[in-house]
């Protein structure tokens, strides 16, 4: 079993409590991982509850919980409602969704996430997906990747490092991290070289994985299973991600305002129980780096 050094939970309690545990109630971790979360929740669930956990990793099926109370689905949280309802269940108690690379994935040379490794640009969390971060960097046009480096990466000079990489892919292709550099080295700034280089990696892992838009369809069918009363909680550890969990739970849409109806009534599925994103204490941040970004969100179905 590997998930004591595979990735530690984010405000574990916080989540906890905000799944506001029925010990006979049907939960789920649409993001398995190290099993952190999933452990935790097991702990507050008596014999009669269900624990569900989706994972698309392989890796993190070996972390698979011994739990006559715990289904594992091999599969995308994009699908949980199909999958939900293959297992027998229309509506559950409580969803958690951990957003993010877990420490293990960045912490594998060969997944190719980390800018620490030489390795392959791979980057896809299911190892069946037809794109590679490598694809995305030899294939995309110039006006393609300046879009993908401004909007998902933040990348400052996105549309010159687009150039570079056009220009430096023509005398060889960029398929590892050694590549990368020599293609766009000239516009990694000095001195914030580890910043810059994370901005473009995500950028990079968001396009290959699909996760903004994997994400708002996630969203969308929380509401149709959860029950009256059951909560969705979610963790982001960047803007991108937070901006459309926040906006679905206070408005039930990604853009724009709230609908109402004739009487003024307001037409979303879930009511918002923390105003604010919730943050990690000191503490945790002294002891879980990772924990600096994150954000927790908790809405309750209507």
């Amino acid at each position: 079993m590997m998930e004591n050094n595979y990735h530690i939970p984010v405000m574990l309690k916080e989540c906890i409590d905000g799944l506001n545990i029925k010990p006979d109630g049907v939960y789920v971790d649409v993001t398995f991982g190290g099993g952190g979360h999933s452990r935790e929740i097991l702990k507050h669930l008596g014999k009669d509850g269900v624990l569900i956990a989706f994972d698309q990793d392989p890796d993190a099926q070996r972390n698979k919980i011994d739990d006559p109370r715990f289904i594992f689905v091999d599969q995308n949280f994009a699908f949980i409602k199909n999958n939900l309802r293959l297992l027998g269940y229309k509506a559950v108690d409580g969803i958690l969704a951990d957003l993010g690379v877990s420490s293990h994935q960045f912490d594998v040379p060969e997944r190719g996430f980390s800018t620490r490794f030489e390795s392959d640009l791979d980057m896809r969390m299911d190892k069946q997906g037809a794109l590679t971060a490598a694809d995305v960097l030899n294939t995309y046009t110039e006006d393609k990747l300046h879009k993908i480096f401004g909007i998902y990466g933040e990348v400052k000079n996105a549309k010159s490092l687009a150039r570079a990489i056009v220009t430096g892919r023509v005398e060889q292709p960029i398929k590892t991290l050694a590549d990368f550099k020599r293609a766009a080295g000239a516009h990694i700034p000095k001195g914030k070289e580890h910043k810059y280089m994370a901005q473009v990696f995500q950028a990079l892992r968001i396009e290959v994985n699909a996760e903004i838009e994997v994400l708002e369809n996630f969203l969308m069918q929380t509401a149709d299973v959860l029950k009256t009363g059951g909560r969705l909680v979610v963790m982001s550890y960047h803007s991108l991600e937070d901006r459309p969990v926040k906006n679905f739970i206070a408005k039930g849409k990604f853009k724009g305002e709230v609908e109402k109806d004739f009487y003024g009534n307001e037409q979303k599925p879930l009511k918002t129980i923390t105003r604010k994103a919730v943050i990690a204490e000191a503490e945790e941040l002294e002891r879980n780096s990772r924990a600096r970004s994150a954000k927790l969100r908790i809405g309750e179905k209507l």
